[in-house]
């Protein structure tokens, strides 16, 4: 029997579509509602379910992941599981790292940096990005850093 899971990539943003296991294609949100990539072409969709129906076979079991449980330190989302969470006060940064044994420091939260290229956002940098390039955040939400990140590009 075959089974047909998505698998989130980017919360609310990026799926992966598999069958027993194995990669059949992937869903990205668009301003129309979804696309649907599989072998090099894409198909415009409204919703995971026509994904499915044109998927779907008699034997097949469906099985959806809801957008997993969203990971917060000190009220600021991060991309993965924290391990060591630390506010650091100095700095006013919320810190962890994304594993027991990581020497790498992440900042949770959303960010805007400056690059050579100009201003760039930035979900849960490194430590080290944000100690060598100018940025602003933390941002607790995606709205609040897009809202600045046109103001920066404004000017």
């Amino acid at each position: 029997m075959n089974e047909i899971i998505s698998k989130v990539l980017v919360p609310n943003k990026e799926w992966i579509i598999a069958d027993n296991g194995k990669k059949i294609g992937s869903i990205a949100k668009s301003k129309k509602g979804y696309v649907f990539l599989n072998k090099g072409r894409s198909v415009n969709i409204k919703s995971f379910k026509e994904v499915v129906d044109k998927l779907d076979t008699v034997n097949t079991k469906r099985k959806f992941e809801v957008e997993p449980l969203t990971h917060t330190i000190y009220n600021y989302p991060c991309s993965s599981k924290p391990y060591e969470p630390v506010y650091n006060v100095k700095k006013k940064l919320p810190l962890y790292a994304k594993s027991s044994k990581s020497k790498s420091q992440y900042c949770a939260g959303y960010y805007v940096i400056e690059f050579r290229k100009g201003w760039v956002k930035s979900f849960c940098p490194k430590l080290i990005t944000l100690e060598r390039y100018p940025y602003h955040g933390p941002f607790k939400t995606e709205q609040e850093m897009k809202n600045t990140l046109n103001i920066l590009n404004k000017t």
